[in-house]
């Protein structure tokens, strides 16, 4: 099943339309907050290059379909999409999924750009066709573990629910710790029960339990069996893939959501564009907007500027990656590629470590910066 194109962003007769294809998680198993937050900032941005002319003239048209955290309905997306002439792909939160949508992308010749799969591995080759807004997850985890180490822990115990994205933040953990002198136990969350991994902490003498888990429900009860053992009173509870941002995890959670660290890619301070942009989002959200809608809305207004300078030329869009010099909400946009680099890419956002404040669970605390 697809979606419709958003009401919210005015559907112009195809023949007129600069047409982009908007991927987003918004229907279960997806993380449907994540996918309901990137669609917002991605809409708002169309929005307002419609409300300013549009793309030399034309309008820009998103056609947004569900990817449900499904590669399968995502590669068929991207089929139906290029069949329906979209100039380029925006969006997509799941890396799992974004790596097939950038597969499909690769073969058929369109440009794809990635909102918020921070996986390093997004393709398995060098590719012209897709570039990246948000960081690459070595990038971001190795910050998380440098927060971790200034913060006196040392001895790391990873609850994971085993797949390919936990795998590489896996390894990127176990590396940066090693080569400080850290330690990390991986604790595999399908064969240990909640009171099995404390017994487990506890007899590695851990400090910090990272949780590498893709849902709250799969967490909170771990959580409350941490929180309520006594042995582990001083224990720090992080969760690195920035889920605590959203209420859809803190909810099941209750008190136990407050003070677990996680990343998110905002400044310190917001720039001019994206306080304008975070109370526009937060009249659309009815809530504050999490750094996902952010990357959304960055992601339509390069692509806007890309469009503006190549046209919707597909192969000329691709070409003009490296050229891009875009002001968004959190700062100026470059791509580059590194030597061995497979994809196009911002280097960097700004990344904060950041927790729920116990006493006002609403309220974020910036914890460290990197």
């Amino acid at each position: 099943m697809t979606t419709p194109p958003s009401p919210a962003v005015p559907a112009p007769a195809s023949t007129s339309s600069v047409r982009i294809g908007a991927l987003a998680p918004l229907s279960r198993p997806g993380w449907v907050e994540a996918g309901r937050h990137l669609l917002a900032g991605l809409e708002l941005a169309a929005r307002e290059v419609n409300d300013a002319g549009g793309i030399g003239g034309r309008p820009l048209e998103l056609l947004v379909r569900d990817t449900a955290a499904d590669p399968q309905r995502a590669e068929a997306a991207v089929d139906e999409l290029a069949g329906l002439g979209a100039a380029a792909l925006a969006g997509e939160y799941h890396s799992v999924v974004a790596r097939s949508v950038a597969a499909r992308a690769d073969a058929l010749g369109l440009p794809f750009l990635c909102s918020s799969a921070v996986l390093d591995a997004l393709t398995e080759q060098p590719t012209p066709w897709v570039a990246r807004i948000c960081p690459a997850q070595s990038h971001g985890w190795k910050v998380y573990a440098d927060f971790l180490l200034g913060a006196g822990h040392s001895r790391i115990a990873l609850a994971v629910q085993p797949n390919v994205y936990w795998a590489a933040g896996t390894a990127i953990l176990r590396d940066h710790l090693a080569a400080r002198g850290g330690t990390v136990t991986e604790l595999d969350l399908n064969a240990l029960s909640p009171a099995a991994v404390c017994d487990e902490l506890v007899r590695h003498g851990a400090t910090a339990l990272l949780l590498l888990v893709g849902a709250p429900e799969s967490a909170a009860p771990l959580v409350a069996s941490v929180r309520g053992d006594q042995r582990l009173a001083k224990l720090l509870i992080g969760a690195p893939a920035g889920q605590p941002e959203f209420a859809e995890w803190a909810a099941p959670l209750g008190d136990g959501g407050s003070a677990v660290p996680f990343l998110r890619y905002l400044p310190e301070r917001p720039t001019p564009l994206g306080a304008r942009v975070e109370a526009s989002l937060r009249g659309k959200l009815g809530a504050a907007p999490s750094f996902v809608a952010f990357e959304g809305y960055d992601t339509v207004t390069v692509l806007a500027e890309v469009l503006r300078s190549a046209g919707p030329d597909r192969a000329r869009i691709a070409e003009a990656w490296p050229h891009v010099a875009v002001e968004g909400t959190r700062g100026p946009v470059r791509f580059s590629r590194e030597p061995g680099g497979r994809v196009w890419q911002w280097a960097w956002p700004p990344v904060q470590v950041a927790d729920r404040d116990p006493a006002a669970p609403d309220r974020f605390r910036v914890l460290h910066t990197g």
